[in-house]
This record gives structure tokens, C-alpha cells and sequence, in this order.
């Protein structure tokens, strides 16, 4: 890869966050940062076309209600122009995504639970401290990687939570 594309909300400032964030470290990994609106889908469309025609992308889409609406849009577009694609939430490689890496959302709603149980067992929603996630989970479908010709290292298949055969 040596081009690395983001699917973003623009008005997302969280999306807007990452965009800078991989701008300051792409020099680092001597690649190119480029980014398109996944707001409308022929604006996705249009973006992951031009990707697919050009060599050496990879395509980041990070989690929102935009891009989580049109997961499978994104997937159907990344096999099409076999483009690796990484996602931040695990339904994507279920659904034949490439890879992901992103929060537990089990985990998140195990906390979700134990907060509103203190809470209605009397605790002020203002006392309780702000909790960060804690558990995040890397998942590879290897099926995926395998259509598009990927080697899977060892290494981070050793590192991921789950790979989906």
C-alpha cells in the first residue's frame, strides 16, 4: 500500500481527527494520504472507482451512522476493485470485509449495563466516573484476503481476536 484512503463524514469531527492523524504519520510509512465524502453513495462509488483503477490503496473507513448505513456498499465496492479495506467494527468482516479493528461492542454494553444497574440502584449518574473502552478486538477474514490475493502474516494472525475462515 502506498496510498492509504479514508471514507469519512465530513461532518464528523472525530472523522476529521483521524484525517489529521494519518496525514502526520503517513511521511513515517512513506505513503499518501487521501480521503472522499462517504456521504452520498456516488460519491463513494466515484472515490473507490478511481482507487481501484490505480495501484497501491487501502482504504480505512472508520465507524459512523453514514458509513456503518452503508457498510455493504463499502464491501461490494472494495471486492469489485479489490481494494483491502479495514473497518472499525466487526460486522464488516462478517460480512466479508477484509479486516477490522475497533471497540468490543459487547463489552461496551456489558459496561452500558452495570452503569444503568448502579444508577437505578440509587447512585447519581454524576458520581460515577467517565470509563473509557478497554477491550478492542482485531478480526481478519481470511476468505476475503484470500480472494484478493492477500498473505496473511503469521504475525497478525497470531495478534487478532478471530479470523473468519
Amino acid at each position: 500500500v502506498t496510498h492509504v484512503a479514508i471514507l469519512m463524514n465530513p461532518d464528523n469531527g472525530t472523522h476529521k481527527r483521524i484525517l489529521a492523524l494519518l496525514e502526520a504519520a503517513a511521511p513515517g510509512f512513506s505513503v499518501n494520504i487521501v480521503s472522499a465524502s462517504a456521504r452520498e453513495t456516488a460519491d463513494i462509488e466515484t472515490a473507490m472507482t478511481q482507487w481501484g483503477q490505480e495501484p497501491g490503496y487501502g482504504v480505512i473507513v472508520p465507524s459512523d451512522p453514514i458509513t456503518n448505513s452503508r457498510r455493504k456498499l463499502f464491501i461490494e465496492l472494495a471486492a469489485r476493485y479489490r481494494l483491502p479495506a479495514i473497518y472499525a467494527l466487526r460486522a464488516a468482516v462478517a460480512d466479508g470485509g477484509l479486516m477490522s479493528y475497533g471497540v468490543d461492542l459487547v463489552e461496551l454494553f456489558r459496561q452500558a449495563a452495570i452503569y444503568a444497574d448502579r444508577i437505578l440502584k440509587g447512585e447519581k449518574p454524576a458520581d460515577l466516573p467517565v470509563q473509557l473502552p478497554t477491550k478492542f478486538e482485531l478480526v481478519v477474514n481470511l476468505r476475503t484476503a484470500k480472494t484478493l490475493d492477500l498473505d496473511v502474516p503469521p504475525s497478525l494472525l497470531a495478534t487478532a481476536d478471530e479470523a473468519i475462515e
